[in-house]
């Protein structure tokens, strides 16, 4: 039961957070609001990892959480040397084409926030995805079922409707298919650090690099 609990948790809590971050009166907080809906999301990891341990009586390895390794760092790095060059131009051309809509709704948002937060925004944030999606949600989710097919395509799916309110559609869309990416790693190597290094490196680039440098050629 209390396993359930904890999926609930992991799978909806950030959709919530993001449904309810979208609405046009918690926009205009600006700041406070994003750093409240920042604190909401990890209050959950939170909470799961009270349930790991505390509850479960499971160690963090039952997440995939690992000591850190030299080779979890490049493995990490690999995989985001893929996502950023490989699978990252793929994306843009094919939400172009079909006209699903662009990042650009997104990032316009997102550049009104000050950069320190959006450093520990990418940080906080992604870790926090990694932990409930790919190391609670796949793990226990395949603990139940017996298949890891179930417990990859499930948590694919909702990660990608929880981008929804944020992104829209056609970056959803292509947000599944790189945390598909980022799920069938995780259940090859078993090795959360690694997806957090890969996510990371991703996102800071996406959203924190190249709007910067955007800016400096402007001004």
């Amino acid at each position: 039961m209390i396993t359930a609990f904890g999926l609930l948790m992991s799978l909806f809590g950030p959709l919530l957070i993001a449904s309810v971050g979208s609405g046009d009166s918690v926009r205009c907080g600006g700041l406070p609001s994003e750093m409240l809906g920042l604190a909401a999301l990890m209050a959950i990891v939170a909470c799961v990892l009270f349930i790991v341990l505390r509850c479960e009586h499971q160690p963090l390895l039952s997440l995939g959480l690992k000591p850190f390794r030299w080779s979890s760092m490049a493995w990490g790095i690999a995989l985001a040397v893929f996502l950023m060059w490989v699978f990252a131009p793929a994306a843009y051309w094919t939400m172009k084409h079909p006209n699903l809509g662009g990042f650009e709704t997104g990032l316009a948002k997102m550049a009104t926030l000050p950069d320190w937060y959006l450093v520990l925004a990418v940080v906080l944030g992604v870790t926090a995805e990694e932990i409930l999606y790919r190391g609670y949600a796949v793990e226990r989710i395949a603990m139940l079922t017996g298949s890891y097919w179930i417990a990859g395509v499930g948590s694919v799916l909702i990660f990608g409707v929880a981008h929804v309110p944020m992104w829209g559609w056609g970056p959803a869309l292509s947000t599944v298919v790189s945390g598909g990416v980022l799920t069938a790693f995780f259940i090859w190597r078993h090795d959360l650090t690694a997806n957090v290094i890969a996510h990371v490196l991703t996102d800071f680039v996406g959203i924190v690099v190249v709007p910067l440098l955007a800016r400096s050629k402007v001004a």
